[in-house]
């Protein structure tokens, strides 16, 4: 244990990450009571649309800053201010883009006037979402756990008092109170960045030669993020469509749209949210995996590669049969005991068993990003998300109704599971 920093950084992300949760799962509660069903349901919708942008704008940092400063060849202030330079431009971009379609989006593909309003926060957001990713990937990358641990609990704790102390202002108006929930991570994510730095050495001098733009820099960030935050967008289009193509296929199958918006919100909201619960487990595994397989693949250990990448497995594996089964045998006392209902029982049945390999698909896709291979999650995101398209398509046809969602979601995660798992057993095995 003393020598086993992946053991180690796991048990402190495992930590933190259960009590990030369990502030999450109080804050879920409290909001959910607080705005009721409809209001839930407008924040699924926008959900995907949210996802995309921040996809877009910050989810390769952490891992491609944390790879990058594991393999301890490069300059971290340096690191820092290209990677800072590159987020600054993508972020001007992203936000001109997104007021540019915040109409057409709303009004043409969510067919939810009312989300205008919803993405003009979400745009507002997206740079300070990116400046804590920043730190995230650089303290990750040098294996100090703590920051991040302390960072996403202070966040958690002032979320809870936001929503607690605004949110009954706005629960008259049901837009106002998701705008007010989306508009907190300016303040959650401005408190994790101040949190970061005051982790950061105090006795490091900001060299002013570091502070220009790097050609070969920038190449390095952008061979990592370019196929790993197209992998997440690629990942979030199916989801920013999932809704929009679900919506028009049950509509012309004759579902109405209170039942594609009530039943949409409830698998959501309620029956995937509480699978997801154990995820934190499997995100502390998957984040702790990434600076220590690529500092042992970039020395050409491969046997000790393929240690880590076992306990990673293992232990995904065995916390995934626990929890998923604890799920599926509760599920229905746990939704009454969260959400003070049991709608949703029913698509846990029927998905508690796949979770059980969905828990493993955060460390082999983090392997598979530590050892270079980011393309090829890419292509099997891209195999996923067509195939869960196409069936969920096929099977509306068959007047399934939201099942068609359900079955199809997995064999997305059989398809996914089994393409990367095939890839690791050709390269590591």
């Amino acid at each position: 244990m003393k020598n086993n920093k992946f053991i180690k950084s796991t048990m402190i992300l495992v930590i933190g990450g259960f009590i990030t949760k369990l502030l999450g799962f109080i804050i879920r509660i409290i909001y959910t009571r607080i705005v009721g069903e409809e209001a839930i349901s407008l924040y699924t919708i926008i959900t995907p649309t949210y996802s995309l942008f921040v996809s877009i704008a910050a989810a390769f940092l952490p891992i491609a800053i944390s790879k990058l400063v594991a393999e301890n060849k490069k300059n971290s202030q340096k690191l820092l201010f290209n990677s800072f330079i590159l987020i600054c431009i993508l972020d001007l971009i992203l936000i001109c883009l997104g007021l540019i379609s915040s109409k057409y989006i709303a009004t043409n593909l969510l067919k939810e006037r009312r989300s205008i309003t919803l993405i003009h926060a979400i745009i507002i957001t997206i740079p300070f979402i990116s400046a804590s990713s920043l730190f995230k990937g650089y303290f990750l990358g040098k294996q100090k756990m703590h920051p991040n641990v302390i960072s996403n609990i202070i966040e958690q704790v002032i979320r809870l008092l936001l929503i607690i102390l605004v949110i009954p202002r706005f629960v008259t108006n049901i837009v106002k109170s998701v705008y007010a929930l989306i508009i907190m991570s300016v303040i959650t994510e401005t408190v994790s960045c101040l949190v970061f730095i005051s982790f950061l050495p105090k006795k490091t001098k900001l060299n002013i030669s570091n502070m220009r733009l790097s050609a070969s820099y920038i190449k390095d960030i952008l061979k990592i993020s370019i196929p790993l935050t197209s992998s997440r967008i690629i990942g979030n289009i199916g989801f920013f469509f999932e809704p929009i193509l679900l919506t028009n296929l049950l509509l012309i199958n004759g579902f109405s749209s209170r039942y594609i918006l009530s039943n949409y919100g409830i698998y959501n909201a309620y029956a995937i949210s509480l699978l997801a619960l154990p995820n934190f487990f499997i995100m502390a595994i998957s984040s702790a995996i990434i600076p220590e397989i690529s500092k042992f693949y970039g020395k050409g250990n491969i046997k000790m590669v393929q240690k880590r990448f076992k306990q990673a497995i293992y232990l995904s594996l065995l916390l995934g049969i626990i929890l998923s089964s604890f799920i599926f045998l509760f599920r229905e006392e746990l939704l009454l005991l969260i959400y003070k209902t049991a709608k949703g029982s029913n698509y846990i049945k029927i998905l508690g068993p796949a979770f059980v390999l969905f828990y493993l698909e955060g460390p082999i896709t983090s392997t598979l990003q530590a050892i270079g291979l980011s393309k090829e999650t890419l292509k099997i995101t891209i195999i996923g998300i067509i195939i869960k398209l196409g069936f969920m398509s096929i099977l509306a046809f068959m007047k399934t109704g939201i099942y068609c969602l359900i079955i199809a979601e997995i064999i997305n995660i059989f398809t996914v599971v089994l393409l990367s798992s095939l890839k690791i057993k050709k390269v590591l095995f």
